[in-house]
This record gives structure tokens, sequence and C-alpha cells, in this order.
């Protein structure tokens, strides 16, 4: 173990937080970020919504949502354009490359026209469905934008305004990558949305198995355990699990069940497979509070604010879990148990697979459960995963909370002269 631990700290995670910090990854990255304002404006309007169904007197309040989450992959498209010359070190490309990314998204999906010739868009395409399409625009551009930078086209004349230059700077590049975009829909007959879906699906498919539903919540918890940002493989569950809630949407709308499991609002919103934060810190929290180490006791008692509402950042790097064998390994059980528990609960239809958006994830379990699930059978699915989770952590913690007294014991021994 010492070998393992010593490897994790030394080559592994330092690898990985390498890899998180090369420019193309860290601008997908941090694009899911930038996005996640719109995300929850989206999630507001949903919950409001459950009240508008039972009160029709309400205001509809549809449009909002609509124009928020509804667009979250044009919105997207954008973000990626400009994080990419961000992160590329091209600050006099960002707008431009941001706004270049939108139009070259809108070809992607290959608008119709009607009789009238006016543009017609399919909603579906500019939601959540094409999201990865809002990706793949984003990053199409912004490898045009990035190589035509390094041609430094007219940077040194001195004949020419620069003005001029600069003008003649954003329209080379945004001719360029409209003109292959153009070329890939129009005369090759391409429908990029549809490739690309086609191409994400086989991935999307299986993150809506078991094996997959648990590797999306154990990787992001290994990566944490780790002092790793989940955020880098939030880009690859991010379009997955917007995806999958709009399809469940969709099912529900049309009177069909949800039957997306692998959704934003399963792993985190819910709080059963994050309670108390990612890793199912909460029984650990509550162990700590209840120690015979005063040092593990008074941490304990300052965390379990932010662990009830599932913020578990304190305890992750208080206690420390990161990089703490004796922590560590126990979070990673949880992190298959609890979203193997959760499959299978939900697959047998003993609780109700979440059929509405919203990723607000810092109400208290179980009220995030009954609320997410539309299902009071969360209440005991949530005492069933705490004792599961407490009974995980248990053994390892007692270990660890004995080589704290051990501590304690030889700091507050009288020192011998």
């Amino acid at each position: 173990m010492k070998k393992f631990m010593n490897w994790l700290s030394t080559v592994f995670a330092p690898k990985m937080n390498e890899i998180c910090s090369k420019p193309w990854i860290a601008a997908v990255s941090s694009s899911m970020q930038k996005i996640i304002p719109f995300i929850l404006t989206g999630s507001v309007i949903y919950f409001y919504n459950v009240f508008h169904s039972y009160l029709p007197a309400l205001p509809d309040l549809g449009m909002i949502a609509d124009y928020s989450f509804g667009l979250i992959s044009l919105i997207l498209a954008f973000v990626v354009g400009q994080q990419c010359m961000e992160k590329l070190n091209h600050p006099f490309y960002l707008t431009n490359c941001g706004i270049v990314s939108m139009a070259v998204f809108m070809m992607f999906i290959i608008p119709g026209t009607d009789e009238a010739g006016n543009m017609v868009i399919q909603g579906g395409r500019l939601g959540a469905t094409g999201i990865a399409v809002g990706i793949v625009a984003g990053l199409f551009t912004s490898i045009i934008f990035n190589l035509y930078s390094k041609l430094h086209v007219l940077e040194d004349s001195t004949s020419i305004p620069d003005f001029v230059v600069g003008w003649i700077n954003y329209i080379l590049p945004t001719l360029i990558t409209l003109g292959l975009g153009m070329v890939l829909t129009k005369y090759c007959n391409f429908d990029i949305f549809e490739i690309v879906l086609w191409i994400f699906s086989p991935l999307a498919g299986f993150a809506q198995t078991m094996p997959g539903f648990i590797l999306c919540c154990f990787i992001p918890a290994v990566l944490y355990s780790m002092g790793i940002s989940s955020w880098l493989f939030g880009a690859v569950t991010t379009p997955i699990f917007l995806a999958g809630i709009q399809e469940n949407i969709n099912m529900v709308a049309q009177g069909l069940p949800a039957t997306n499991i692998a959704t934003s609002e399963t792993v985190f919103t819910a709080a059963l497979v994050t309670m108390g934060g990612m890793g199912a810190t909460l029984a650990l929290n509550v162990l700590m509070c209840f120690s015979k180490s005063k040092q593990l006791k008074t941490l304990g008692r300052i965390f379990i604010g932010p662990s009830i509402f599932n913020i578990n950042e304190p305890i992750m790097f208080g206690a420390p879990v990161v990089f703490n064998p004796l922590l560590m390994l126990p979070m990673w059980l949880n992190s298959i148990v609890g979203p193997a528990i959760v499959y299978i609960v939900m697959s047998l239809g003993w609780l109700n697979i979440p059929a509405t958006l919203n990723q607000v994830g810092q109400v208290p379990v179980p009220v995030s459960t009954v609320m997410i699930t539309q299902d009071m059978r969360g209440i005991l699915w949530a005492v069933v995963l705490f004792v599961v989770y407490f009974a995980i952590w248990y053994p390892f913690f007692k270990v660890f909370e004995k080589q704290k007294l051990a501590e304690e014991a030889q700091e507050n021994a009288p020192s011998q002269n």
C-alpha cells in the first residue's frame, strides 16, 4: 500500500494535473463550469413548474428556461471557442472566435427553410441533445483560429494602419472557418449533428448501463481523492447527463416512463450517491463529530454544516481525505457501492428515476431526494444508503482515529529532560 500511495502522489497525480493544465483540455473543462449558471437558471424554472402544475394561476415562466437551458448547446459553442483562445493565449480572438463558433454550430445543426424562405430551427438541436455538437463546433473553430494566428499575417506591416490589419485578421479566419463549414454541410451533405451524435451514442449508451453509471461516479471520486479537479471528467459526463435528463423530460411529457439513470440529478442533486459530497462523506463527518480524538471531534463539528449541504471540500482537505490511504479507500468503495445500489433500486422501479431538470445540489438529503425523484420512498433509500456508507467508513475511520489518539497522547505526554 505504501508503494502504491507513493506512486499515486509522485507519479499519477502530477501527471493528471499536467494533463488537466493542457490548453485544449483545460478549455473544455473550464467551459463546462461557465455554462453552469444557464443550467441552474433552467433548473430553477423547472422547479418552479412543479408548483405551477398545482397552481395554474401562477405565471408561466417557461420562456426563461427556453432561452437559458434551451439554448445550452449554442451557448456552449461560444464559450468553448472563447475559452480555447484564452487558454491558448490568443486574447485578440477571444470574442470573435466565440461568435464564429456559434455561427459554425448553426451550420452544423442544418436549419431548414419554410415556404416563405424563413430559417426554421429544430429546438431540440439547440438544447441539451446537441451539447456535444456545441463542443465540436467550438473546437473546430478554435483549431482554425489557432493555426491562423501562427501565420502572423501583416503583423510587421508599417504601411497598413493597425485597425485595418485587425480587420483583415478578423475576416480571414472567419472566412476560412465558415467556408469549411459550408463545404462540409452544403456541398458534402454532412449532417454534422447526426454524425457527432452517432459517434457519441456508444459512450452515452454505455453510461446508462450499470457498469457505465458506476464508472461515471467512481472515476471523478478517485481523481478528487488525489486533489485533482473532477471537472476534468465533467467534460465527458456533462453532455451525457444533460442529454439523459432531456430525454427523460421528453419521455415523461409523452406519457412514457423515464429510463435514463445516468443524469446529474441522480448523481448529484438527489444526494444519494453524493451524500455529503462526492464520495458520500456525510457519514464520515458524523463519525468525526463523536470521535474520541479531540482534533477529529473539533474538525467534525466545524465541517458538519457544509457537509449537510453536500459541500465536502473542508473535510476532504481538512480531515484530510485527500492522499490519506485510510480514508481514500472507503471513499472509493462508497463510489462503487452507492451508485450500484441506486442503479438497481431505480431500474427495479423501487424509486422514481429523475425526470425534471434540477442541478441545485446543495439541498440536504433526504429533502433533495424526494424533491428530485418526486417519490416519498426516497426517504427510505436515503436512510439505507447512509447506513451502508456509515458501515463502510467505520472500520477505516476507527484505525485513523487510533492513529490520531496516539499522536495526541504523544503530544500531551510530559517531556523528559
